[in-house]
């Protein structure tokens, strides 16, 4: 059965957001998770665009977890970086800071990125929603999109040298989808590539 498709506005679920419980310290965190290519960073920015709109403050911090991977081969195990660098301090009502990692260089830049105590944080990335996060999320959002198409986007972003480690991602994002229940246990299912028209700054198409 299809699932039905329904417009939907950032501006609602920046509303949404900001009236849910705070779960990490003072903070709402929100999860943006979903494959490789799929929107994911996307929907965090028109989302983060939203919230800075409503709130009229400064705008929320997106963290991306790929700046957090050290290389292809920390897929998943990124999490303890995020915790220890990001989610302990805000959790305890002080500043976070992290270094963002240079797919160009293969090491992490010395220069800190500053993670503001503040109403919302937005976690973006594969795995971002995981079990181990949900306790304290106020919204967990899984993006999904046809595979050929993340793959062509992926490709088209980052060239067609990268195919042989994507392919090994993707496998191992999907195992870990399977196991986790991510895209079962999410307050949103967002579509990644919608057919249904739509301003895509202002409005996003949910899915269920």
């Amino acid at each position: 059965m299809t699932p039905v498709a329904v417009v939907e506005s950032y501006a609602e679920l920046a509303r949404r957001v900001l009236a849910g419980p705070a779960r990490l310290g003072r903070t709402r965190m929100v999860a943006i998770d979903g494959p490789s290519g799929a929107g994911k960073s996307r929907f965090a920015a028109h989302l983060a665009d939203a919230l800075t709109a409503l709130h009229g403050d400064a705008r929320p911090p997106v963290v991306h977890t790929d700046d957090l991977l050290d290389g292809w081969d920390d897929q998943l195990t990124f999490w303890t970086r995020l915790e220890a660098r990001v989610l302990a301090p805000l959790r305890a009502g002080r500043a976070g800071a992290y270094h963002r990692y240079s797919w160009v260089r293969r090491s992490f830049l010395p220069d800190a990125v500053p993670v503001p105590v503040g109403p919302v944080l937005i976690v973006e990335g594969v795995s971002a929603a995981r079990a181990a996060a949900r306790p304290e999320l106020t919204l967990a959002v899984f993006v999904t999109a046809p595979a050929p198409l993340r793959l062509a986007r992926a490709v088209a972003r980052d060239g067609p040298e990268i195919l042989p480690e994507l392919r090994r991602w993707h496998a191992g994002e999907s195992a870990h989808f399977a196991a986790d229940g991510t895209a079962e246990h999410a307050d949103l299912v967002v579509d990644g590539a919608p057919g249904l028209p739509h301003d895509r700054t202002r409005y996003y198409v949910r899915l269920g």
